[in-house]
């Protein structure tokens, strides 16, 4: 009786091999196991690649959720799939898996001087001296990173206004929030708080960044520069 040889995945045309598809047609023209079988790259003597990772597929109901539970030793029981195999198909489920963790997290929008308030009682409520915070926002007014500028006494802080920019650019924000606290619970601005508000929105102007905001934080409540017309 003739022996029948198996096909390679080298052996086929080149539109329909894994990669050479992925590359022609793009990620979406691949099937599941297609995409299994560029992760491992080979198969055993009597499977390819992609009949391999079907087998595989099919073990686990074709569910990529219960495949994604499958440990390195699950998937070495698979006759060609050796530890290393095994590991490149568990780092590529899991990093799927935090792909869709992260997505999902979306980013806070701050679009009220309230909001700014209640965001930054973490940070500054109960602070006997006083610190200067900035937070950058993007186009959508979401929150991109809350950054320390400085660190003072009770009296007051010094504020760089090209550290504020550098922070800015180097985060690519499009809205900065300046916040400061006032340790002895004053709802004011003094001349010194107008000065650097007015320094920090024209400089940021010339870059195209806005500032948008300049809170007093208190543990009793917030002066908003932007409600009172200071900015």
């Amino acid at each position: 009786m003739e022996t029948v040889k198996k096909k390679s995945i080298s052996d086929w045309a080149e539109e329909d091999r894994p990669r050479e598809k992925l590359l022609l047609r793009g990620k979406n023209s691949l099937t599941d196991a297609e995409l299994i079988a560029i992760l491992i790259g080979s198969g055993n003597n009597e499977q390819s690649a992609v009949d391999l990772s079907q087998v595989i597929l099919s073990h686990f109901g074709n569910n990529l959720n219960e495949l994604a539970k499958a440990t390195v030793n699950d998937l070495i029981k698979f006759k060609g799939i050796g530890e290393a195999k095994a590991v490149s198909i568990v780092s590529a489920l899991e990093l799927g898996r935090r792909r869709k963790e992260s997505h999902s997290l979306e980013k806070p929008v701050i679009e009220s001087a309230r909001e700014c308030y209640e965001y930054f009682k973490p940070y500054l409520l109960d602070i006997p001296h006083e610190e200067f915070w900035i937070l950058l926002l993007d186009r959508a007014h979401r929150i991109i990173k809350p950054v320390q500028i400085s660190k003072g006494g009770v009296g007051g802080t010094f504020v760089d206004v090209q550290i504020i920019l550098k922070a800015a650019i180097e985060h690519l924000a499009t809205f900065i929030l300046m916040v400061h606290n006032h340790p002895s619970g004053a709802l004011k601005a003094s001349d010194a708080d107008i000065a650097i508000t007015r320094k920090v929105k024209q400089a940021a102007k010339l870059i195209d960044i806005t500032l948008d905001e300049h809170l007093i934080f208190t543990n009793e409540g917030y002066y908003s520069m932007a409600e009172k017309g200071l900015i």
